[in-house]
Formats: structure tokens, C-alpha cells, sequence
């Protein structure tokens, strides 16, 4: 595939994976194995679901968007269990910091039987000679650990995990010495140790080692891939390094080089589709119906051809978006009042907009101009605000504005939108906080709070 070569650069050495001289690696058996003994509440069980996301909330302090999204994969009706969970973990050492990483990522141990399931597994671990921290530090990391049934199963996971994160000679020579893998997770694990020499992150590392996706299987594929994504420039302690090699692992040179040619009829050169294409890996992995479906669907919006493939360089990810979602923005946008032409300049400074359901737009909506008071010709002007957090940015900023405003700190009008939103939370705090000595503690109090008054 020359275009990947000739529209790519070399940018890191492969000198390290080259020499690198791997015999048989240990690997972990099986890809993860989930607990069987975990409800989940049906679509229609809206009190199971609403109980869920309250009690991650009030007993682990997630964003209620957060557990709202683990609620979508395990919910429970009773708390008992998932206290027991909590409780054994924090008789572990294990912080409630460390605890909402691991149910973020494994909330199926939410539903795990603490003492018939959990506790063997923690004890396991603990027999490998493990402290008390080492223990906290790697479930952390790694919490897919305590989906492994058998004690020698968690113990190769653990072996192995550990020695990763060891690096070092010695560490890669236990790994080597101590192999009961074959054929495929030989590789796997012989790869991975290749990944972690040119430098990708344990965290990235991890996330292959318990993924059942192709990238780190084989041996001559998987180094025809490596070189070609070195090659193109990717940097492997960057995420999008993993992406990258994900795609092109999965693809083969005539379907990636079929892919260039339909976004070169659509009127993209092949500089600008291997620039996009660093910019988000992804955006080769879709169909020609769907990318010609987008690139239609976005004239509808009002744009013209060279407008939509402007959006296209600047936020590929709008691609993502079914037709029907688009659409339905287009409705949900005029229905708020904002003219097609206003949507049209919307999307060109924002593609994102299109992505967002019309339940948290009005919701957005209903705070910036309705309670805010600030004008549409705002929103048009900077859509970007659309994509902030609701909880975490809009909400806690607008009742600290309203506050002020209440008693006449800041004038009688809002002050510009971009001065309030669009700031981290230090300048914000600084600016509107701060400066109010005797206030600091009631403003800052109202700026931690939930809803606009």
C-alpha cells in the first residue's frame, strides 16, 4: 500500500522492536470470562435502572451521566450486594478513588457474589506474595483481572501484568522463563512486550492484553502493520497509535486503498485523507454506503460541497452520526427557534452538534437561554458551548452568574457567554469568585451545587 508509505513519515525508531528477541511468553488463558452471576434490569425496568444510577452516585460519587452509562450495562434493585462489594474492597486497602475506576470500567463486579467470587480472587492475589498496595495498585489499573476464573488464570494474569509494569531486564526475563502459552497467545503476549519496548503506555498495553480484537495476534502480520503505522508518523505513547494499528491491522491494502478512493471522488486529495486520517484512524473503517450517506445527509443541513468537506477535516467524527440523528438535529434546532441558516453556521463551527440527542440540547437549552437569558445569536456565534458538561461545567457556572447578578456584584446583564463558558475552571473561579473576599465560601459552596435555583 504505497500511499500509506508515501503520505506518511517516519518519526520513531524501529531499531528497538527489530532487535528485540523474544522466546515463548507467558500469557493469561481465555479472554475474559464475566461473571455469570450478575443482574441486568431490562430495557423497560426504569426503577431498577433510576435506583442504579442513585446509588452510584450518593455511594461512590460518579457523575449522574457516568452512572448512567454503567446503569446501561449492570443494574441492581437491592443494595445489599454491591455494599457488600464496597465493604470487602475497603477491607482490602482499596480506596474509594480506586473503587470508582474499577466499577467504571468492570461494573460487573457490582454483582459479583463478595464472598463466594470476589474475596477468593482477592486472596489469590494476595498469595503471589502481593502487598496490600501492589494488590489496590494493579486491580486498579487492570480491574478485568477480577473477571479471570481459576487461581492459575488470575495468577499468570498477574504475573504478567506485574512484570509489565516492572519493566526492566528481569522482569521481562521471569516472563520468558515462566511461558505456558502457545500459538496465538505466544504472540499476543510476545507483541505486547514488542509494544511496551517502543514505548506505548501500560494503560494502552492493558487494554490489548484483555481485548478480544485482532491488533496483537499473529507474528508476520502484526509486524507489517507496526511498521506501516511507525512509518505513517503515529506516536506510540499517544492513544491514537493503538487506533491506528487496530485499522490498519483489520483491513487489507485493497479495502484501505478502496476507502482513499471514495473520499477522493467526494473531492478530498490524498494528502488531506491521510491528514484526517491521523487526526482520527477511524475514519477509514466505515462502508462507501455510509460515507457518501454522511456527505448527503450534511448537504441537507444547507452546505454546499466544499462546506461539508470542510466539516469533514475539521471534526471527522460527525461521520459516526446516522442520518437519522442528523435529521432529527436539523427538527430539533429549528423547533428551539433557531433559523436553517443559523444551523447551517452551527454546524460548520461545531459539526459536533449534530451528535447530541434533543433531550440534553433542550436541556442545555432550557439553562443557557431560558434561565441565562443569553440570545441565540450567542449559541450561533459560539456552538462549541453545546458540548460542554451540563453537570460540570454549564450548571455550576450559571448558578454562580445568577448569584452575583442577584445582588447587583456584576451588573444587571449577563456577562458574555465566552467569559463564563469557555475558561477552565481556575480563570472562572478567579474571575467571578475570588475577588468577593467575604463570599468565597457561599459562592463556592453555590458553584458545587447540582441545579440552577
Amino acid at each position: 500500500m504505497l500511499s500509506l508509505i508515501l503520505h506518511g513519515r517516519r518519526s520513531v525508531e524501529l531499531q528497538k522492536w527489530r532487535s528485540l528477541r523474544v522466546a515463548t511468553v507467558s500469557i493469561v488463558q481465555n479472554a475474559i470470562a464475566l461473571t455469570n452471576s450478575f443482574s441486568s434490569a431490562t430495557a423497560g425496568d426504569v426503577s431498577t435502572t433510576t435506583f442504579t444510577v442513585s446509588y452510584l452516585v450518593e455511594s461512590l460519587g460518579l457523575t449522574t451521566r457516568l452512572a448512567e452509562s454503567i446503569s446501561r450495562k449492570v443494574s441492581f434493585e437491592d443494595k445489599a450486594n454491591a455494599d457488600s462489594v464496597l465493604k470487602l474492597l475497603r477491607s482490602h486497602g482499596f480506596k474509594d478513588s480506586q473503587i470508582s475506576t474499577i466499577v467504571r470500567y468492570y461494573p460487573e463486579l457490582l454483582v459479583t457474589d463478595a464472598e463466594k467470587s470476589l474475596r477468593p480472587k482477592l486472596q489469590i492475589l494476595q498469595s503471589r506474595g502481593a502487598s496490600s498496595s501492589e494488590v489496590t495498585e494493579i486491580v486498579t489499573k487492570v480491574p478485568a483481572i477480577l473477571g479471570k476464573k481459576g487461581e492459575k488464570s488470575i495468577s499468570l494474569y498477574y504475573d504478567f501484568i506485574k512484570g509489565i509494569m516492572q519493566g526492566g531486564e528481569s522482569s521481562s526475563k521471569y516472563l520468558l522463563c515462566h511461558s505456558l502459552a502457545e500459538g496465538k497467545r505466544q504472540n499476543k503476549m510476545r507483541n505486547i512486550l514488542v509494544l511496551k519496548e517502543l514505548g506505548v503506555p501500560h494503560k494502552l498495553l492493558f487494554s490489548l492484553l484483555i481485548s478480544s480484537s485482532q491488533p496483537v495476534y499473529g507474528k508476520g502480520k502484526f509486524e507489517g502493520t507496526l511498521k506501516k503505522v511507525v512509518d505513517m508518523g503515529f506516536d506510540p505513547a499517544k492513544a491514537k497509535f493503538v487506533e491506528a494499528l487496530r485499522v490498519v491491522y483489520e483491513m487489507s491494502d485493497k479495502t484501505i486503498e478502496e476507502k482513499v478512493n471514495v473520499y477522493k471522488r467526494l473531492g478530498l486529495s490524498e494528502v488531506e485523507i491521510w491528514a484526517i486520517f491521523k487526526k482520527w484512524p477511524f475514519f477509514l473503517k466505515f462502508s462507501e454506503n455510509k460515507i457518501v450517506q454522511t456527505f448527503e445527509t450534511l448537504k441537507k443541513c444547507g452546505l454546499v460541497k466544499e462546506e461539508v468537506l470542510s466539516v469533514l477535516k475539521t471534526r471527522p467524527q460527525c461521520i459516526r452520526a446516522s442520518e437519522k440523528k442528523i435529521l432529527d438535529s436539523i427538527q430539533t434546532f429549528l423547533d428551539l427557534g433557531f433559523s436553517r441558516d443559523e444551523f447551517k453556521l452551527m454546524v460548520m463551527r461545531y459539526p459536533n452538534c449534530t451528535a447530541y440527542s434533543a433531550e440534553m440540547m433542550k436541556k442545555k437549552f432550557e439553562v443557557l437561554v431560558k434561565k441565562m437569558n443569553w440570545p441565540l445569536e450567542a449559541l450561533v456565534l459560539l456552538p462549541a458551548v453545546l458540548g460542554y458538561s451540563l453537570e460540570k461545567r454549564i450548571v455550576p457556572r450559571c448558578n454562580v452568574i445568577k448569584a452575583l447578578m442577584s445582588k447587583g456584584l456584576i451588573g444587571s446583564e449577563n456577562p458574555p457567554i465566552s467569559s463564563v463558558l469557555v475558561c477552565t475552571d481556575q480563570i472562572f473561579l478567579n474571575r467571578y469568585v475570588m475577588k468577593h473576599n467575604k463570599l468565597v465560601p457561599k459562592l463556592m459552596a453555590i458553584f458545587t451545587r447540582d441545579h440552577v435555583s
